[in-house]
């Protein structure tokens, strides 16, 4: 697949799905297995907000190379066709950065998306 062709917002369609699945498994290895538990924590990660504040943490940290920034602002500025329901313009679309990049490290570095999760997974340690 060459990613260069993919749009912005194809990237953060995919990026959405891997992350969703990866949450998902991180819950059923933790021990969840009621629907209302693991839709509330699944919240904290997949929720525009929760991925918002965590990706403004990976660039206050320097922990993205050039590229890496290339890639979710392609993704926090493409025409994603629709708009945030509950939450604020800003972070809907820094949301969509971030899952842009997953998107994109999904086909291009799984060892770096990989790290990236377990980042946020110790970002988000004391909410699972």
């Amino acid at each position: 697949m060459k990613t260069n062709q993919l749009s912005g917002s194809v990237l953060a369609f995919i990026g959405d799905a891997i992350l969703s699945l990866k949450v998902r498994e991180l819950l059923v290895a933790k021990g969840y297995t009621k629907a209302k538990d693991l839709q509330e924590k699944s919240v904290i990660f997949v929720g525009a907000v929760g991925q918002a504040k965590f990706m403004t943490h990976l660039i206050d940290s320097g922990l993205l190379s050039d590229h890496e920034l290339y890639i979710f602002k392609r993704g926090r500025n493409a025409n994603m066709g629709s708009t945030a329901k509950n939450v604020d313009v800003i972070s809907y679309r820094v949301a969509s950065g971030f899952e842009a990049l997953l998107g994109y490290l999904y086909y291009e570095d799984m060892d770096r998306l990989n790290e990236i999760f377990e980042w946020m997974k110790k970002y988000y340690t004391d909410k699972v």
